[in-house]
C-alpha cells in the first residue's frame, strides 16, 4: 500500500466542491452581529478540494479500516455480529427517518407504538416488567439503572452506599458506579470464575446498595452460584443489577429476571444487531421489576386506550437522561431484528454464538493457556503467558493476526488473566471462517517458536507498522499544523 496524504495536502488555492445557492435573506455584517472575541481575524484553515478529491480520499481511506462487512471481527465482550441489511432499509423509512422530535404526539403514533412494542418484547426476553428506551449506550444504562437504585433506597429512608462489583467485571461497572456516587468494592473470582460466595458474603451489609454483575462473565462463564448469590444480596437489602453486555450467550434460553436480578441494562448496539463501533450511535435500555418502575426517567412511553402518550407526570422518576427519547434509529433496527428473528430465532443465536466459541476454544487450547477449561458461553479467555515465557507478548501475537485479515480479539482483559486473549465469534460466522481463523492462529503459535522477530514485528501488511501506542494516547496529534506529514 502507498502513502496517503492528508486531506489538507491535497488543497489546492481556489479549488471548490460546493456551489452554493445565492443568499435570500439580507446580509448581515458579523460585527454588527456577535461580539468581537467571537470573531475570527483570519478565515479558518479549511481545506480546499473538489468533490472528487473528498470522495476519493474518503472512500480510500474506508478502504484501509476494517468491520463487519469486510471480515471476522471476534473482539471479546463487544459482539461484532453481522448486521442485516434489511434493518438498514427498515430505518431508512421516510416516515422514520424524517420524523423531528418536537412533533406533537398525535403525529408520530407509530414511532411511539413502535418503542412500546420494543419495550414489551425486550421486557419479555430479560424477564422485567418495564423498560425505559431513553439511554444511548450501555454505560449510561448502568448509570441510569444506578441512580434508579439510590433513588429507591433513598425513598425507604436508607442511605446506602457501597456498590459491589467482581474482579472480572467491565471497567465501565466502577465508573458508573462511582459516577452515581457511590463506593466501590471488588469481590474476587473463585477458581472456576465464578464469584466467590464466601467472600461476597464477607463485604456484604447494611451500606450495600447493589452487586453489579455479567452473566456470563467476561471469561465467557455462567455462574453457577447465580440463585445463591441472589438470595445473599436480597438478605442484606441489597439489589442485583444485571450488566447486558454479554447477553448474546442466553437469549431465549434464560433471563435475568428468573435468576434473582432486578435491573438491567441491554445492549441493542450488540445483542441485537445494530451497527457499532467509533463511538457510537448505540442504545441502552434498562429494565426493571415492577417495585422500581416509578423511578424509571421520564418521560415514559405507554399505552392509553388506543393511544400511545409520553407521561411526564412521575414525582419518583430520576428525570431525563437523554434528550428526547433516545436514538430512535438504532431503536428501529432492534425492533426490526426481533420481529425477524423471532423467540425461537433468538433461541438459535445464542445456541450458535456458544457452540462457535467452544468451538474455537477447544480448538485453539492445544496451543495457548486455558485458565478456565470448563464449558464455555459466547465467548472465552485464552492466555498467551507460555509465548511471553519465549519472548512474545500476547500484543504481539494480536498485531500478528492483522497480516491473516482477521480484527485482532481483546486483549489483557478481562484483567485476572495474565497475557488474555479474549474470544467472541459470534453466531453470524461460518464454519470455514472460524477453521481459517483457528489455522492463523496456530501458525501463529508456530512461529513463535520459530521465527519469534517476525512476530514481535508485525503487522507486515498494513499502512503502518507498529505504532508507538504509549505515545500515541499519551501526546496525540489530534490537528493540522501546516506540516507535511511523514
Amino acid at each position: 500500500m502507498t502513502d496517503m496524504q492528508l486531506i489538507f495536502e491535497k488543497s489546492r488555492p481556489g479549488r471548490r466542491g460546493v456551489d452554493l445557492p445565492a443568499c435570500d435573506v439580507p446580509e448581515v455584517d458579523l460585527a454588527d452581529a456577535l461580539p468581537r472575541d467571537y470573531l475570527r481575524q483570519v478565515p479558518p484553515g479549511l481545506p480546499e478540494v473538489s468533490e472528487p478529491d473528498v470522495i476519493r480520499h474518503y472512500t480510500a481511506l474506508s478502504r484501509r479500516n476494517h468491520g463487519v462487512d469486510l471480515g471476522f471481527y471476534p473482539l471479546g465482550s463487544c459482539t461484532m455480529k453481522y448486521n442485516p441489511k434489511r434493518n438498514e432499509q427498515f430505518a431508512r423509512i421516510s416516515g422514520f427517518a424524517g420524523l423531528h422530535p418536537l412533533q406533537p404526539v398525535e403525529t408520530v403514533q407509530g414511532a411511539l407504538k413502535l418503542m412500546a412494542v420494543l419495550q414489551e418484547a425486550l421486557a419479555a426476553v430479560t424477564g422485567m416488567d418495564a423498560v425505559s428506551l431513553q439511554p444511548a449506550a450501555g454505560a449510561q444504562g448502568e448509570w441510569t439503572g444506578l441512580m434508579m437504585i439510590r433513588a429507591y433506597h433513598r425513598s425507604r429512608g436508607e442511605d446506602r452506599t457501597t456498590v459491589i462489583i467482581p474482579d472480572s467485571a467491565h471497567g465501565t461497572n466502577p465508573a458508573s458506579a462511582a459516577m452515581a456516587g457511590f463506593r466501590v468494592v471488588t469481590v474476587p473470582s473463585n477458581d472456576r470464575g465464578g464469584v466467590d460466595l464466601r467472600a461476597l458474603e464477607r463485604v456484604l451489609g447494611g451500606d450495600t446498595a447493589a452487586l453489579m454483575l455479567t452473566n456470563p462473565n467476561t471469561l465467557g462463564l455462567f455462574e453457577e452460584q447465580i440463585v445463591e448469590i441472589a438470595e445473599r444480596v436480597h438478605a442484606a437489602g441489597g439489589l442485583l443489577y444485571y450488566d447486558g453486555a454479554n447477553a448474546n450467550a442466553i437469549l431465549g434460553k434464560a433471563r435475568p429476571g428468573d435468576m434473582g436480578f432486578d435491573v438491567v441494562h441491554m445492549n441493542l448496539h450488540k445483542t441485537f444487531s445494530t451497527p457499532h463501533g467509533g463511538g457510537g450511535p448505540g442504545a441502552g435500555p434498562v429494565g426493571v421489576k415492577a417495585f422500581l418502575e416509578p423511578f424509571l426517567p421520564s418521560p415514559v412511553i405507554r399505552r392509553e386506550g388506543g393511544r400511545v402518550v409520553l407521561d411526564d407526570h412521575r414525582p419518583q422518576s430520576i428525570g431525563r437522561v437523554h434528550s428526547f427519547y433516545g436514538n430512535f434509529g438504532v431503536l428501529v433496527r432492534a425492533y426490526a431484528y426481533l420481529r425477524a428473528m423471532g423467540p425461537e430465532g433468538l433461541r438459535r443465536v445464542s445456541e450458535d454464538a456458544v457452540l462457535s466459541a467452544n468451538y474455537l476454544m477447544r480448538r485453539l487450547a492445544p496451543y495457548f493457556e486455558l485458565p478456565y477449561g470448563r464449558t464455555c458461553k459466547h465467548e472465552f479467555v485464552l492466555s498467551g503467558a507460555r509465548q511471553k515465557r519465549q519472548g512474545v507478548r500476547t500484543l504481539d501475537m494480536a498485531k500478528r493476526l492483522i497480516d491473516f485479515g482477521f480484527h485482532p480479539p481483546t486483549v489483557y482483559f478481562p484483567l485476572i488473566v495474565e497475557e488474555a486473549l479474549m474470544i467472541e465469534p459470534t453466531e453470524t460466522e461460518s464454519l470455514e471462517t472460524l477453521n481459517a481463523f483457528v489455522d492463523a492462529w496456530v501458525q501463529i503459535a508456530e512461529e513463535v517458536k520459530s521465527d519469534p522477530e517476525k512476530v514481535r514485528s508485525a503487522p507486515h501488511t498494513t499502512v503502518v507498522s507498529r505504532l508507538d501506542e504509549t505515545r500515541a494516547a499519551r501526546a496525540p496529534v489530534l490537528r493540522w499544523t501546516g506540516e507535511p506529514s511523514s
